[in-house]
């Protein structure tokens, strides 16, 4: 075999490769030889059949076969004698493909970056962390309680001029300019005075009806309103209020923590300071991890295969495109001409395939790997949501290898994450759930 190198420019290369055709004609020799022992032809006993019948019905697809497994083999060995990795497939192009000839063809491809790692003990981190507060707790427990309360129909001299916190059962007819409008009539629809899920305005103009009452009140759909045919639009409600209700909570004790499956009420209030405790440990790993990816796309700088931040820019073009085609689009590019658009979303995902291929190299050197039963953990959460299926989708994941490997790339990423956390400095800082919960500005990150 003849190697020449074509082409060396940055991370793309280019070899002439030149197979010897005694080595293809002997290949192709060896695998009819092969077919002729095991073809079953009319007229003929298995393993008799003429080297010339054969060669007239199998040589084309033998050759063919021969050709492409000459091809890869000489393909791998180019790339495993040069101690090349690939970032993507290499494209091959026959040059020459003629009988009693020599088979020529050109191998074009786009390498992965040689990588140095950094010194990680030099990032600096701040972690905020943040504590379930008995007063959160407090709160969240006369919520669930709120969810428990029961509604009773005030009826007789019971019956009082509606206020914030009743419950009104209305009839309702919504119109706009004195025009009915689809979805804007309900019957017998209970409205909280002072709650939430109505258009603001709604529920507050019934403060004072009583049963039998009729009012019309006048609101305005926001501006973000889901129909787009009322969003923005003043609108009129004809409201005839048919029966109020009291709202009556439940006491705070060991019998509504029975009724919400409990022992006792502080078995409830352990419940949801765990799970508020989780739900702040999880926004405190998303800080710290991308305050870490920040601080590795500041100190690594290496070439990224341009077919790989191609793709990647692809992928987020068709979303900004779809987000824009339904009203969706980021407020942030709002004035922008497509070209500098382009130009951020481009850098954005050329920093994701940097630090992709960083964080690869980084579990590649460092031998992290994923294991069977993290596979298999992860495989049974996936499975979690989908209720009744879940043999199905963990059989679906065992005979789709590509599926399988969308769970075990987040996996990989956390452990190596991990990883470098542990070689950083990093200072844990104590925080309110409220600042921990505030959206730090940054730039693209890699997920």
């Amino acid at each position: 075999m003849q190697v020449t190198e074509t082409l060396s420019d940055g991370l793309k290369r280019a070899y002439n490769v030149v197979l010897p055709v005694s080595d293809t004609d002997a290949k192709r020799e060896k695998r009819l030889a092969e077919v002729a022992k095991t073809v079953n032809i009319p007229g003929f006993r298995p393993g008799k059949v003429p080297m010339g019948v054969v060669k007239k019905r199998y040589a084309g697809a033998v050759t063919a076969e021969v050709l492409e497994e000459s091809v890869n083999e000489a393909t791998t060995k180019v790339m495993q004698d040069r101690g090349l990795r690939s970032a993507s497939q290499p494209k091959v192009e026959i040059i020459t493909l003629e009988e009693g000839k020599d088979l020529e063809f050109k191998i074009e491809v786009e390498l992965l970056p040689e990588i140095t790692m950094p010194d990680f003990a030099s990032i600096k981190l701040t972690r905020p962390k943040a504590e379930a507060s008995p007063e959160a707790i407090d709160k969240t427990l006369g919520e669930i309680a709120t969810r428990q309360r029961e509604l009773v129909t005030l009826e007789g001299d019971d019956v009082v001029a509606a206020e914030i916190g009743h419950v009104m059962t209305v009839d309702f007819l919504g119109k706009v300019d004195g025009v009915p409008f689809e979805g804007g009539t309900g019957t017998d629809m209970d409205v909280e005075l002072g709650g939430t899920g109505f258009i603001p305005g709604f529920a507050e103009q019934m403060v004072g009806m009583k049963p039998g009452d009729a009012r019309v009140i006048d609101v305005t759909f926001p501006a973000e309103y889901g129909s787009k045919d009322l969003a923005g639009k003043a609108a009129t409600f004809d409201i005839t209020a048919k029966a109020l209700k009291k709202a009556i909570n439940p006491e705070l004790n060991d019998e509504l923590a029975s009724k919400l499956g409990f022992d006792s009420l502080e078995d409830v209030r352990k419940a949801i300071s765990s799970s508020m405790q989780r739900e702040y440990d999880q926004l405190s790993r998303l800080r710290i991890k991308r305050e870490l990816l920040d601080a590795l796309a500041k100190i690594v700088d290496f070439p990224v295969p341009e077919s790989m931040v191609a793709s990647e820019f692809e992928q987020i073009w068709q979303r900004i495109e779809a987000d824009k085609a339904k009203g969706e689009a980021d407020a942030e590019d709002a004035g922008k001409d497509e070209d500098t658009l382009k130009a951020e979303y481009r850098a954005i995902a050329e920093r994701r395939v940097r630090l992709g291929l960083l964080l690869s190299e980084i579990g590649r050197v460092n031998n992290i790997s994923v294991g069977q039963d993290e596979m298999t953990r992860a495989m049974a959460r996936e499975a979690q949501r989908y209720q009744g299926q879940e043999q199905m989708v963990i059989d679906f994941f065992r005979k789709n290898p590509q599926a399988a490997e969308s769970l075990r790339g987040p996996i990989f990423e956390e452990k190596v994450v991990d990883y470098v956390l542990e070689l950083a400095e990093v200072t844990d800082k104590t925080v309110t759930p409220e600042e921990l919960a505030q959206e730090p500005d940054a730039p693209g990150a890699i997920g």
